[in-house]
Parts: C-alpha cells; sequence; structure tokens
C-alpha cells in the first residue's frame, strides 16, 4: 500500500497546526475527509486541501513533500507508524510523541520534542531552542525516547530533561541541561555557557572539555568507569555515532552543587583526542 503522502501546493500565508495529521487521528478518514480537515490557525483557517495535495492510503506511514516553518506542530501526540517530512517544519515538532518515528529531512523551530514519552525523533538539520523541554508551566520535559539532531541546537536544550536520551552532534547554545532531574545528553561539538546549570541529577557526555562550565561543578578527576564504554556501544548500536564518544577514561565535573549536586558531566580528555 502507498504511504499517505501530503505534497505542499505552496507556502501557507498564516501558521498551520498539523498536529491532526497522525496515524491514530488519520486512521478510517477517506481522502475527501482528510482534505476538509481544519490545520489553519487564524480566524479564517485554512483546510488540508487548500495547502497540500493528497496521495496513498496508508496512514501508518505518512509522508510530507515539502516543508515549511510555519508547520507547527508535526507528528504532535504520535505513538506509533512513521512519518518523513522533507523539509523544515516550525515550532513543537513531535511533541508528546509516546511511540513510533518522525524523521524530518530539515530544521525544527523551538521546542522540538518537547515532553515526548518514547519512540524515536531525528532532525537531520538544526534545531531551536528549548529542545525536549517543557512549555511555560510545565514541570517536567522529556520523559523517554531517543532525540537526535545531526545539526546544531539553540539554548537550553534538554530544560527539565527526567528520562530518554537527547544526542545533538554539531554542538549547542548556552545552558543545555539546564534543571535537568535525570536522563542522558550527548553534545558533539562546542558547547555555549553553564552546561548542567542546576541539574539535580542525570549525565551530559561530551566529545571534549566544557569551555564555560558553571563555578558550582567540581573537577572529579579521571574515575575508570564501566559506563562509557557501554553508553558508547549503545550510540553506535542506535546509529546515533560511528565512533566512540568518551573513550576509556573521560573526565568528570560534578554537580550542580548549587542544588542537589548528583548530576555529572563525562567529557572526552584531550590526550585522547591527540592519541587517536
Amino acid at each position: 500500500m502507498k504511504a499517505l503522502t501530503f505534497t505542499l501546493i505552496e507556502q501557507p500565508e498564516e501558521r498551520l497546526d498539523l498536529s491532526g495529521l497522525t496515524p491514530v487521528a488519520l486512521a478510517g478518514l477517506s481522502e475527501t475527509q482528510v482534505t476538509r480537515l481544519h490545520i489553519g490557525t487564524s480566524r479564517n483557517p485554512a483546510f488540508v486541501g487548500d495547502v497540500f495535495k493528497v496521495a496513498g492510503k496508508d496512514v501508518n506511514n505518512i509522508i510530507f513533500e515539502g516543508g515549511s516553518r510555519r508547520f507547527d506542530k508535526v507528528g504532535a501526540g504520535l505513538n506509533s507508524g512513521s512519518m518523513r517530512i522533507i523539509g523544515d517544519v516550525g515550532d513543537q515538532a513531535g511533541r508528546r510523541i509516546s511511540g513510533g518515528s518522525l524523521y524530518i529531512e530539515g530544521s525544527a523551530g523551538d521546542h522540538a520534542g518537547s515532553c515526548m514519552t518514547g519512540g524515536r525523533l531525528e532532525i537531520k538539520g538544526n534545531a531551536g531552542n528549548y529542545l525536549g523541554g517543557p512549555l511555560a508551566g510545565e514541570t517536567t520535559g522529556m520523559e523517554g525516547g531517543i532525540l537526535i539532531v545531526r545539526g546544531r541546537a539553540g539554548d537550553y536544550t534538554g530544560d527539565r530533561l527526567r528520562r530518554g536520551v537527547i544526542a545533538v552532534l554539531k554542538g549547542c547554545g548556552d545552558y543545555a541541561g539546564y534543571r535537568m532531574i535525570a536522563g542522558t545528553i550527548v553534545v558533539c561539538g562546542r558547547t555555549g555557557a553553564m552546561p548542567g546549570y542546576l541539574m539535580k541529577r542525570g549525565s551530559l557526555l561530551f566529545d571534549r572539555p566544557p569551555e564555560n562550565p558553571s563555578p558550582t561543578f567540581v573537577p572529579c578527576g579521571k574515575p575508570d568507569i564501566a559506563f562509557a564504554s557501554l553508553f558508547d556501544r549503545f550510540l553506535m548500536a542506535e546509529k546515533i555515532m560511528n565512533k566512540p564518544l568518551l573513550g576509556s577514561k573521560p573526565g568528570k565535573y560534578g554537580g550542580d552543587t548549587a542544588v542537589s549536586g548528583k548530576g555529572e558531566i563525562l567529557f572526552r580528555q584531550r590526550d585522547h583526542l591527540r592519541s587517536e
């Protein structure tokens, strides 16, 4: 059966809410019913048929041909099946995903993967601020699943992360792991100021020493731990990386001592970088 495909006719004149175009939301609808769904956010909201040409019937395999920074909430609430967007998307892509897979072949706006609890979200380009983080008024961010950004992420990556793995492969902005509760954040490339600020538990894993750590983190030497090699194998098994991130003896900072101080920043030592 051919994938259900939404082909962009022209760039939308308003921001679109695409949270209703997921496998579970579209199951059982005819093509005519799908084209009549409201997706606009203005007083006279656009219908699906105004923006997209619809073809195919397999709702468990959805493709968007063409993207826009006005595509908000793409894949929000996804719990099964797969979705692929060929282009950029707007804010809150993959918010509250609990299962399935969402692949974005462009860049995403703010709050991508916000509060997701399972499944896999992969962004080929860059991501905005608050990757995986909660919206205003919410107390926890991402609580499960795997979130991968092949490009760069903005500030506050993993804000209030509680469970799951976030991997950013070309660096991120300031305050990565801000207010982390638990979980793991991987960053390759340069990080901004104050990583792990106010984190209670969890792990930040870097491919180089942090340049501007908070003064409330303390050096812990080079602990001989099995976790580093085990997690390297996980990253390669999930095809997130194709070589070890930390090496056998990473450096470590502990913190944030301004709160409970049970978090950690593990990073690849420079001497390992030179020897390999």
